[in-house]
């Protein structure tokens, strides 16, 4: 049966009730006419039921010590995955979706829950879709959404992540490797972090959207340069600043570390990584809240990533997720949840793209309108920040710990904003 790579392991080893390490994605649908909340659920767990990655959970192996493979479930019902909820209004659709968020997946079976909520306005309805860390990265979560939305292909074959024994060079290779990766993330951390956005670990969650025009965004770039997710990147450093400002709290001089997953899986799925498994890298990147010229923090997130790309996904101390599979499983059952713990150290806020096909999606005949991403909260951390580009927009999901960003929705409109006035300055 597939192991569960190094990395997959450390995310089962960082879950805990204030710190679930799963990720979300909310998408809006608009139907033609009146939908049945029954059919919709009967059709996603019917389509889930035939999707091999979610009919296995984790299963704990003698050897190697510590570790794990995927088997499936016996017990598996894919219609106790699936569940349908009626809301009044778009108000009562976020206080619901923040729970949901907050609500860590049961991980004695399959991980991953699906939830369809009806009564948005407009006869607009809702799809809620979670899965938990170790099952799949972002690249291997939109595989899984093509098997239960139209359009798409679906997410074929269980994951195949490599369990073969390594030889003496390699293993001596891969301590070598080690102990260099290591030392560049050792050399990273920072002491003390910055403040704005660290927290003590609390159970609760608030969820925000941003949907930012793609044209403005290809305006912006044909301008000045850069890709979407440095024009998004910057947005949201500018969303940042003026969040801050208006709580009082300093700005000028003020640098917030992200860290950026990079997805390391070849393209087709040559590497075998097809249909699961996590396939990370990262990229270390200062957002340059401090600076009040929206057009001097594009270019200085321009700049950071460039300089990233040029030295490439396998260096660098944003390579944490590297760092993780080349470390024995129980290792990571005794050492991971505390060097969690010290994840402000290295970085504020984790901010992750999650690439969407660029064909139009829907469910029973609905097209899919809003698509949201999420990222899970790292310990310690009070917001993460997941981005996808669908069709004509670029959408923006703010996942807050609620004792930390009370007040994630005028986080939102400050991004938005951010948004507006650069675009303003490239007119």
């Amino acid at each position: 049966m597939p192991r569960l790579s190094g990395l997959d392991v450390a995310f089962l080893c960082l879950e805990t009730r204030t710190r679930p390490m799963h990720m979300g994605a909310i998408g809006v649908f608009r139907p033609a006419g009146p939908v049945d909340l029954d059919s919709l659920v009967e059709l996603l767990a019917a389509r889930a039921a035939r999707t091999p990655v979610l009919r296995q959970r984790a299963h704990a192996v003698w050897f190697p010590p510590g570790g794990a493979e995927w088997r499936e479930d016996e017990r598996f019902d894919a219609r106790s995955h699936v569940r349908g909820y009626r809301v009044a209004d778009r108000r009562t659709f976020e206080a619901y979706a923040s729970g949901w968020m907050a609500t860590p997946l049961d991980l004695s079976r399959p991980p991953w829950d699906v939830h369809v909520v009806t009564g948005l306005p407009g006869d607009e309805f809702a799809v809620l879709l979670k899965l938990h860390h170790s099952l799949a990265d972002g690249a291997g979560a939109v595989e899984v959404a093509g098997s239960l939305f139209d359009h798409l292909p679906p997410a074929g074959a269980p994951r195949t992540t490599a369990a073969s024994t390594p030889n003496p060079g390699e293993l001596l290779a891969q301590g070598r490797e080690l102990v260099s990766r290591a030392g560049t993330v050792l050399r990273a951390a920072r002491r003390p972090p910055a403040p704005s956005l660290v927290t003590a670990n609390s159970a609760s969650r608030r969820l925000a959207f941003v949907r930012l025009d793609l044209d403005d965004v290809r305006h912006i770039r044909e301008q000045h340069g850069g890709t979407t997710n440095d024009v998004a990147l910057t947005v949201v450093a500018g969303g940042l600043r003026s969040w801050l400002s208006q709580s009082d709290r300093p700005v000028d001089g003020v640098t917030l570390r992200a860290l950026i997953p990079v997805n390391t899986r070849a393209r087709g799925g040559s590497d075998g990584s097809k249909g699961g498994g996590n396939r990370l890298s990262g990229y270390l990147c200062d957002l340059p809240v401090g600076l009040a010229d929206p057009l001097a923090r594009l270019r200085f997130v321009r700049a950071a990533m460039d300089r990233n790309k040029a030295a490439g996904p396998a260096e660098g101390p944003g390579t944490v997720p590297l760092l993780a599979n080349l470390i024995p499983p129980a290792v990571h059952r005794v050492c991971t949840p505390a060097a969690g713990a010290a994840a402000p150290l290295l970085f504020d806020t984790v901010v992750t793209n999650v690439p969407l096909p660029p064909v139009p999606l829907a469910l029973a005949g609905a097209r899919l309108r809003e698509v949201y991403p999420f990222a899970p909260l790292a310990a310690g951390h009070g917001l993460g920040v997941a981005i996808s580009t669908y069709r004509d927009s670029v959408h923006i999901g703010l996942q807050a710990d609620r004792d930390a960003v009370p007040d994630v929705d005028v986080l939102a409109e400050c991004v938005t904003k951010a948004a507006a006035t650069l675009h303003e300055r490239c007119a």
